[in-house]
């Protein structure tokens, strides 16, 4: 997701759907649960949640609350799908929803909450929100003034990950601008007769995400915190000269046949290789440089590559550009924000737990995940590169803009978007991408 995405921090991390699918059992109208229908039935203690977290993490997000689970004598059931953006919709509008939903895009939750499907926060949540979270954070999870939900998990985006040891080796420098960046690409280029860069695409349904990824840290970087805002809220246009701009920057390394597809073949696999598979193609030193987010690490680790300063992998934050574009910390990231669909008090407590430092410190220590919660201790981290993560999101004088298709409309973010990445790596005229992309909007 965005595995948000490991969500989108996993969007996309849901490759593959749970096995074993917990249906929640009781029918009803928008804004009714599944698990928690208040009845005061055994029904009551069970608690079904929703989400693209998958696999492996899906394994640890439920071992986070189990001792909780025993304590408070709740059962958390948790489903994973790698359809959930889709599905999500047609669960409420057939009186099937879950009773708490991982929303890894805050633009879907906005409109399940537009729509009438999701109810407000209790006022436990919005108690840990004001005190955990940081308000840009709590606006994530707002719609019409209204709290629905509350953040869970993050990432920091942005990071290109690399060998320090073949760095040295070739005298090569980190990059402290985007024109530096791009002169790197071009002396190792030149230095090994060979692409650069890994870039992966791949995500099933959600094929494209890691191509908006670029292009979000590129509006950022190069034309400031007010050009992204008005991105998100459709002011400024995708066929503003700004937003081209960004994909012209991005097109240097993306669309150049001498800069990748390092390990992969031509422009023709970007689409194809999987957004995971890069990392063992750093590892094997395949390829040089690759653009991800924090959560990156884990996949790194399952390759076989240890992630150190001065291990076999490391990563430096894509500069910014020089002039009058945003500079210092300002970073893009993802996450997901937790949204209820039924008010029941097993629910509740279960939504409350989710926000707190409690839970965010139980998750963070079993290992690959992060979070923006301002009572984590960023010591229960699993890596160096997770610590720095959190202390960027932790800083007081970072600003942070979540990604910005994972705030979009989602028949934009997780539609035109996605799949304009799509064509315009396949050869689609830059032009007729952002004209298409911007239909995406709805009309009102």
């Amino acid at each position: 997701m965005k595995t948000q995405r490991r969500g989108r921090i996993l969007i996309s991390v849901a490759a593959l759907g749970a096995a074993g699918m917990v249906m929640a059992g009781c029918s009803g109208g928008p804004g009714t649960g599944g698990g928690g229908d208040g009845d005061g039935g055994d029904d009551d203690m069970v608690v079904t949640v929703y989400g693209t977290i998958s696999d492996t993490e899906a394994e640890l997000l439920e071992e986070s609350w189990a001792d909780w689970e025993e304590e408070n004598g709740i059962d958390i059931e948790y489903e994973a799908s790698k359809e959930f953006e889709a599905q999500i919709a047609v669960r409420a509008q057939g009186g099937n929803a879950p009773d708490l939903a991982i929303f890894p895009q805050p633009g879907l939750l906005a409109d399940m909450a537009t729509r009438g499907f999701l109810v407000p926060a209790p006022e436990a949540v919005a108690q840990n929100v004001a005190e955990y979270w940081s308000e840009d954070w709590a606006g994530y999870g707002t719609v019409d003034g209204t709290l629905y939900g509350a953040p869970l998990m993050a990432s920091v985006k942005g990071w290109i990950w690399y060998s320090p040891s073949v760095f040295a080796d070739n005298g090569w420098e980190i990059p402290v601008s985007w024109d530096e960046l791009i002169d790197l690409t071009a002396q190792i280029q030149s230095d090994t007769g060979n692409p650069p860069w890994c870039i992966g695409f791949g995500s099933d349904a959600a094929t494209g995400w890691p191509g908006t990824d670029w292009i979000e840290d590129i509006v950022l970087r190069q034309s400031g915190t007010e050009v992204y805002d008005g991105w998100v809220a459709n002011e400024v246009p995708f066929t503003d000269p700004q937003i081209k701009s960004a994909f012209d920057e991005f097109g240097k390394i993306a669309l150049d046949p001498n800069y990748v597809n390092a390990g992969y073949g031509g422009l023709d696999t970007i689409v194809t290789t999987s957004f995971g598979d890069p990392a063992t193609a750093l590892v094997n030193g395949d390829c040089v440089l690759h653009h991800q987010a924090s959560f990156y690490d884990g996949f790194i680790v399952d390759a076989g590559g240890n992630v150190a300063e001065d291990g076999d992998i490391w990563a430096f934050i894509t500069p910014g550009f020089g002039g009058g574009g945003a500079e210092g910390a300002v970073v893009t990231g993802g996450g997901e924000i937790v949204g209820a669909f039924d008010d029941s008090e097993s629910t509740q407590k279960v939504q409350e737990y989710l926000s707190s430092p409690e839970w965010a410190n139980s998750r963070v220590s079993l290992g690959g995940v992060i979070s923006a919660n301002k009572g984590l201790d960023p010591q229960n981290a699993s890596s160096d590169i997770l610590k720095e993560a959190i202390g960027i999101l932790q800083d007081d004088a970072t600003t942070f803009r979540f990604d910005a298709s994972d705030l979009m409309p989602s028949a934009v973010g997780a539609g035109t978007f996605w799949k304009g990445m799509v064509d315009w790596v396949n050869g689609t005229p830059t032009d007729t991408v952002l004209e298409q992309i911007e239909s995406g909007w709805p009309s009102s």
